[in-house]
């Protein structure tokens, strides 16, 4: 225990001298917020794909495939598919939109690409993201918390202070460029303890034979189609990788690159480390079946499967990898909550002549005060990572992704069609989880298609006449053309 808790620390205290080393460099609210768009290839390939996978990769997939099954990998299936052309369709151009227009966060973006002087858009959009990134910030604390009990064998409550304690302060401290360089460093230990333990691990157990024995001992079926899996299921599943196009967090990757020309080398680095990293992430959840066929809590498959099988040296690297997961993913939110917070509400509504250092130390502030709210509805330990990531994930992709793909695709689009999409399938989503119909479909795809309705419904009578507005959409399409 002495072995793995002392290799543990010592990379805790790594992440935090790198908080404390972007502290010193980190000088306007530009670079606070975004890194002053001057990320390379490598760091914004891997910070945004650790940000994106969290705590759920190596806990809440893993654990959904030990319970459920060959079948539940139409999850990975979904999400590689949706990184893929999230890549593809959005990077280049949101980075060359968003430099354009001068935003630094999402909703300041929305108001500036349609015009909206009124600023309901940016008002409404930037609640939506305060309201699902403390849920999904909760989600990460729960997975701090379960890893911190089983690591120092202490009470839930304390675990997710502690585990919630590190995060902040270097969140705190460095901002976008400490979270993308610790990110990028966690994304690197992700993909190592993802790949290594499945192959340690499948050795261990005596090779597939041993697998489909306890598997079909155990009723987990190896077949991605197995009885009573129905296509809505297949469906529900791939359908998370709609909710890519509107997740903040990443598209905040996106804004933040150095140039356009970096996307392309940036896009085949993070899809060469999805697929492996989910490929890997399904593996486990099968071998956990043999391994620890009685198991308590499924989401802690991972975290046994390194105890069993690496000394405490290795075992404590392989663990931090896990709380990397989950730093990488709650640091980002907390930076994305605090800059809409900061930008889109003080500075825009309560001081505007605030000052570049006072801007800076809102958005500081604001980092604790989400923080805190996450750690209280984070406090229940029946709450799983899973489920909590699911319903923050639909509700920010249904709410966002038609937005950002009409920004980046519609000349026409309004700002009066983007709100009224935005909420209702915003207001569509809620309603059909809250009543249950989740459990038949995924929430995020009538949340998702019921937005891009409306959107075409309401640009019929309101279609963006703004000749400016115009005029900046067809000179970024010009500068995309000309330099990807």
């Amino acid at each position: 225990m002495a072995a793995t808790i002392t290799s543990f620390s010592v990379y805790l205290v790594f992440l935090m001298s790198i908080g404390v080393y972007f502290y010193r460099k980190t000088a306007n609210l530009e670079d606070y917020l975004i890194g002053g768009r001057a990320m390379g290839s490598w760091v914004t390939a891997l910070s945004a794909q650790a940000s994106d996978m969290s705590g759920w990769l190596l806990m809440g997939l893993p654990g959904a495939v030990y319970l459920g099954g060959l079948s539940q990998a139409w999850i990975a299936v979904g999400l590689f598919v949706g990184t893929v052309l999230n890549w593809k369709f959005v990077a280049a151009r949101l980075r060359v939109y968003t430099e354009k227009t001068d935003s630094m966060t999402l909703p300041s973006f929305f108001e500036d690409r349609f015009g909206d002087r009124t600023g309901l858009l940016r008002i409404i959009s930037a609640s939506i993201i305060l309201l699902f990134f403390t849920i999904y910030s909760a989600s990460g604390l729960v997975a701090s918390g379960k890893l911190f009990e089983s690591l120092f064998n202490i009470e839930y409550t304390a675990a997710v202070i502690f585990g919630g304690l590190a995060i902040v302060l270097y969140t705190f401290l460095g901002g976008f460029m400490a979270v993308s360089w610790t990110d990028f460093f966690q994304g690197i230990l992700m993909f190592f303890a993802i790949t290594i333990v499945p192959v340690i691990a499948y050795g261990e157990i005596g090779g597939m034979s041993e697998i489909i024995a306890m598997t079909a001992e155990n009723g987990v079926s190896l077949s991605l189609m197995p009885e009573g899996f129905t296509v809505t299921a297949v469906i529900s599943a791939l359908a998370w990788g709609l909710g890519y196009f509107g997740q903040p967090h990443i598209l905040a990757r996106f804004m933040g690159i150095d140039t356009i020309k970096k996307v392309a080398p940036a896009r085949k680095i993070a899809v060469i480390w999805v697929a492996i990293s989910l490929s890997a992430a399904v593996l486990v959840g099968i071998i956990a079946v043999p391994m620890f066929p009685n198991i308590a809590d499924s989401e802690k498959v991972f975290i046994e499967m390194i105890a069993a099988i690496f000394n405490p040296w290795l075992g404590g690297i392989l663990l931090a990898a896990i709380l990397s997961a989950i730093m990488s993913t709650i640091d980002s939110q907390l930076l994305v909550s605090s800059s809409t917070l900061t930008e889109d509400f003080y500075n825009k509504i309560i001081k505007r002549e605030a000052s570049e250092l006072e801007k800076m130390w809102v958005g500081r502030a604001f980092v604790i005060i989400i923080a805190v709210v996450a750690f209280i509805l984070a406090l229940n330990p029946e709450n799983t990572v899973l489920d909590l990531v699911a319903y923050a994930w639909a509700g920010l992709g249904a709410a966002f992704g038609p937005a950002v793909l009409f920004s980046l695709f519609s000349k026409k689009a309004s700002w009066q069609s983007i709100l009224a999409g935005m909420i209702t399938g915003t207001v569509t989503l809620v309603i059909w989880k809250e009543s249950g119909l989740g459990a038949q479909l995924y929430e995020i795809i009538p949340g998702f298609f019921v937005n891009i309705i409306v959107i075409l419904v309401v640009n019929k009578f309101y279609a963006q006449q703004d000749d400016e507005i115009l005029a900046e959409y067809e000179e970024v399409e010009k500068i995309y053309q000309r330099d990807i």
